[in-house]
């Protein structure tokens, strides 16, 4: 049965530890777990912005979080050096599974969407740089709306642009907050745990199911 699938992009279907390439030639071993404290600083601040009811774009979190991680970690940076990471942060690359996954799933009449916490137009960007964007319908971005995941506003802001009903679309995301923010809707979900970990939030919500690769994601629509 042919289904609307809503991708999760950064951490999912894009690497977000792919910066620590450019990192480490700047701050060396260093540069993984700079990587890492970004992204969760990145995070944080559309949490707490989203709390506060202060909206700024995710353009904004990154630069804002990428400041703070420098100076909590004593890493200094030459404003050129920002500059050029900020840039690459909109190149990141996609996971090497993902092309294969996304043309069969397409050959198999599903509608695919991108969901994204990022602008529409920086998105779009990281989807072509990725060689990804015609892989998708369309690009639905929380900016339209000036709120983050997993606000369920979001969520529903999705169903209203995909015109499908919650039972009929699929979250796909390596984020547990995110799966249950869909969950929380009434939209079915496939948590992606690339890791293997298995180490999901215990809040009495469980996804759909569980794939630890893309591939198998065409295999979990069939069994519904």
């Amino acid at each position: 049965m042919r289904q609307t699938l809503a991708f999760d992009i950064y951490g999912t279907l894009i690497d977000t530890q792919g910066i620590a390439a450019t990192l480490e030639g700047w701050i060396g071993e260093r540069a993984p777990v700079v990587a890492r404290a970004w992204r969760e600083k990145q995070l944080e601040y559309t949490f707490r912005r989203g709390l506060m009811g202060a909206y700024a774009d995710f353009d904004t979190c990154t630069e804002q979080a990428l400041r703070y991680c420098c100076e909590a970690l004593g890493v200094a940076l030459e404003p050129e050096q920002e500059a050029e990471l900020l840039r690459r942060y909109r190149q990141l690359p996609a996971f090497p599974d993902v092309p294969p996954a996304l043309d069969g799933l397409r050959a198999d009449g599903h509608r695919l969407f991108a969901f994204s916490n990022g602008t529409k137009e920086t998105v779009s960007g990281l989807l072509r740089h990725a060689g990804l964007e015609d892989r998708f319908e369309d690009v639905v971005s929380v900016d339209e709306i000036g709120c983050f995941k997993p606000d369920p506003r979001v969520y529903r802001h999705f169903l209203q642009r995909a015109n499908v009903l919650p039972v009929d679309a699929w979250l796909i995301s390596g984020n547990p907050f995110d799966v249950i923010g869909a969950q929380a809707v009434g939209m079915r979900t496939a948590w992606f745990d690339r890791a293997g970990r298995g180490l999901f939030d215990p809040w009495g919500y469980e996804p759909s199911g569980t794939i630890q690769g893309l591939g198998e994601l065409a295999g979990m629509l069939e069994r519904g």
